[in-house]
């Protein structure tokens, strides 16, 4: 059997994906910059960067199958050219290595934030939207990078699209953006919060998402891998009643945020260090990001447990592993 490619194996997302392929019987080649960055997983690695195109050949060569989960996820860069060359253009390149070689099915990893949202509704994949709606350079960048992938699957190369919403859950090493407020939250670092909301999901349900889209879907299709929606406060609450730690009881206006905000991220652009509130992050957070999954379930068959099984196996990971 011809292995599966997999691109952020060394990351979250992408780890679980290559765990339930191999879970499947489905041997599995792991792509990452840093090999040595791939953990626990009995599978081949190899080395290669989306911004070093032969390194994309050498990795694909001989697969049958793609999950190009890999990205540049930040939401504050003080140089973004970067983060569109690895996100771009680099999922350009990946597209046509994997053509070359012949692979015979593509899944690509988009992001929930190129989905359309609705003030008093939820978004689906046929919501309205564009590259206007897009805040900041990481949504800008992976949605360009979708539509090289929407690209590639109307000149005939058969490449599916899924948009995860916010993966939570075991072995985020990193962590990601949504990691890290949970582990804010246990370190007792959220002492407010602001009216915003978004849809939780666990990472291995995601991950299970992503095969089902490898068998099911359809070519040039998108399909939102969700699981609840919940404000903010909803999370945080949650999050109380699993770890033990109290509750933040001040609600923050958005204004003050949006203040915090902008100097935050200002000294972040003299120091060179990461911001501790993104402007992007502020930016993101005055539509709740809510969405509907009605599509991957009628046509992929996928489902969720709910938000409280992911909150609670970050938790216990977080915890076990010293984040917090």
């Amino acid at each position: 059997m011809k292995p599966a490619l997999v691109t952020g194996a060394s990351g979250f997302l992408g780890w679980h994906v290559a765990r339930i392929l191999l879970d499947r019987g489905i041997p599995v080649r792991a792509m990452a910059r840093r090999p040595e960055a791939v953990r626990d997983l009995d599978c081949e690695v190899v080395q290669g960067d989306l911004c070093d195109p032969a390194s994309l050949d050498r990795a694909v060569a001989g697969c049958s199958l793609l999950f190009h989960v890999a990205a540049d996820y930040r939401l504050w860069v003080k140089r973004p050219e970067p983060m569109y060359q690895s996100n771009v253009e680099g999922t350009r390149h990946l597209l046509a290595a994997a053509v070359r070689a012949g692979v015979e099915r593509a899944v690509y990893t988009s992001t929930v934030g190129c989905i359309g949202f609705l003030p008093n509704g939820l978004g689906d994949e046929t919501t309205p939207v564009s590259i206007a709606d897009m805040n900041g350079h990481y949504k800008r960048s992976k949605w360009l990078a979708e539509q090289e992938a929407l690209a590639a699957a109307r000149a005939g190369f058969p490449v599916i699209i899924v948009n995860p919403t916010a993966p939570v859950g075991d072995h985020d090493v990193k962590p990601t953006p949504t990691g890290q407020t949970i582990v804010d939250f246990l370190k007792g670092k959220i002492p407010a919060f602001v009216d915003t909301g978004l849809n939780i999901v666990d990472a291995r349900e995601t991950a299970e998402g992503h095969w089902l889209a490898c068998e099911k879907g359809q070519p040039g299709q998108r399909y939102i891998l969700g699981g609840e929606n919940l404000t903010l406060e909803q999370i945080l609450k949650q999050l109380a009643a699993i770890s033990g730690k109290p509750e933040p009881v001040a609600r923050l206006p958005w204004v003050v945020a949006l203040a915090a905000g902008l100097t935050s991220t200002g000294l972040a652009e003299i120091t060179g260090k990461p911001p501790r509130v993104p402007i992007d992050a502020v930016m993101m957070a005055r539509k709740r990001m809510w969405v509907s999954t009605a599509k991957a379930e009628k046509e992929l068959g996928f489902q969720t447990t709910g938000a409280r099984t992911a909150l609670t196996r970050a938790t216990e990971w977080f915890t076990a592993h010293g984040y917090c």
